[in-house]
């Protein structure tokens, strides 16, 4: 979900979560929570905290989970979790919350993080008071940003109804398999067929109706067992549930910023795309002319091939096109500075890297893709795509390295045949 000024709302937040978990026990295994039982030095155990967690969170930055993207506007999972963790030491609220929770699940159970199952205690509750920071950053962001009030509150509203629409659009894809649930939705019955006609009109959350939503809600208890958001106990949505007219508008915004602020640059990695392939077929036409005349004498042709060659298939891109490299990485949902970190990881003394010395970094990622498979205990993590924990596919690499598919197969079976040729006696 994203909303102006918002920085945590987006996919990578899951993954921002876990890293400051992660470094957070890091930080607690050399200072104990039990100095958070005194609340005379909490102000103390948070500075020593903040230190120690940045510690560890800049010790886990080279790897694969830091430096994934954690959202749409360009920062990784390490940048986000370094801005949560010091907007903590301005806000010593939260962690007077937190303090206060430690406190009072030590006088049920003791000293639960030296128990067994203590970490994940500890763990959940770092979490909650993360979760609770984040959207209140989120919402002081949507104010300065539009200028309206926006509360903690809200920004978990809106993200609720991101998430009951992501619910409502899985089943009307399904429709099929959903028909009792999508007839409470729509307030009439589904026959079995053709496709009602909102789900075509269902194209993104902009489309999704407020009525829908408080039927979606309504109907969770009898599909699923569990009574939804709207029609709980709680009076956190209370206001919601009586009020269609503020949850369209809701909708709409997140709608309408998603469109505004949606990547445009698929009309130019297409023409990219078009223009390499065009650059492949030629040098394949070229190459069908030179074979075709090299059974005639006194043949100019492979001078000008070589020519050729080198506008058609330039070197890898020097440090200077990293910026470009980004963009590109960004275009194959692959972290920003991917080829920056692949890199860096390369171990330039070996035999295999010398002897592919003047092949680009992922046409040797797609010989070792092919020799090795898409996961070896070898390859760095800086290879590694973070979604998949793999090598990146073929796809990926030839759209990193501005080559069409069966050019980016043909350059790695030449990179193939002269490691072959140099393993010879």
């Amino acid at each position: 979900m994203r909303l102006p000024g918002t920085r945590y709302q987006e996919h990578g937040w899951e993954q921002v979560r876990k890293l400051l978990g992660q470094c957070s026990l890091a930080a607690f295994a050399h200072a104990s929570p039990a100095r958070l039982l005194d609340a005379a030095g909490q102000h103390d155990a948070l500075g020593e905290y903040i230190e120690l967690t940045a510690a560890a969170l800049r010790a886990a930055g080279r790897s694969a989970r830091a430096a994934a993207p954690g959202n749409s506007y360009g920062e990784s999972v390490l940048e986000l979790a370094l801005g949560l963790l010091f907007e903590l030491q301005a806000r010593p609220g939260d962690w007077s919350a937190f303090a206060a929770a430690v406190a009072n699940e030590h006088q049920k159970i003791g000293p639960f993080w030296q128990q067994a199952g203590g970490e994940a205690i500890l763990r959940k509750k770092v979490n909650d008071m993360y979760a609770v920071l984040r959207d209140k950053v989120d919402a002081d962001n949507y104010q300065a940003a539009c200028g309206r009030s926006c509360s903690a509150n809200k920004i978990y509203a809106y993200r609720m109804l991101d998430t009951a629409y992501g619910d409502i659009a899985r089943i009307f894809d399904a429709w099929q398999l959903h028909a009792g649930q999508l007839g409470a939705i729509l307030g009439r019955e589904v026959p079995p067929g053709a496709a009602p006609i909102e789900v075509r009109q269902l194209k993104s959350i902009g489309f999704c109706k407020a009525e829908w939503i408080i039927a979606w809600s309504a109907s969770r208890e009898a599909c699923t067992g569990a009574a939804g958001p709207l029609h709980t106990r709680s009076k956190r949505f209370a206001s919601l549930k009586c009020s269609p007219d503020k949850i369209a508008a809701m909708l709409r915004e997140i709608g309408d910023y998603e469109e505004l602020s949606a990547n445009r640059d698929g009309d130019w990695q297409h023409d990219t795309l078009e223009a390499a392939a065009w650059l492949d077929d030629l040098a394949r036409v070229f190459d069908q002319s030179v074979q075709a005349a090299s059974e005639e004498a006194d043949q100019i042709l492979p001078a000008v091939d070589d020519v050729l060659a080198a506008e058609i298939y330039p070197r890898e891109p020097e440090p200077e096109d990293d910026e470009l490299v980004q963009h590109r990485a960004l275009g194959v949902s692959l972290p920003p500075r991917f080829m920056q970190l692949a890199r860096a990881e390369q171990d330039l003394g070996s035999w295999s890297a010398r002897t592919m010395a003047d092949n680009s970094l992922p046409v040797r990622l797609a010989v070792y893709l092919k020799l090795l498979g898409a996961h070896d205990d070898s390859y760095p993590a800086e290879w590694l795509d973070p979604a998949t924990g793999e090598l990146p596919t073929m796809q990926q690499l030839a759209a990193l390295d501005q080559l069409s598919l069966p050019t980016l197969r043909k350059r790695r079976d030449a990179a193939i045949a002269a490691l072959l040729a140099a393993a010879r006696p």
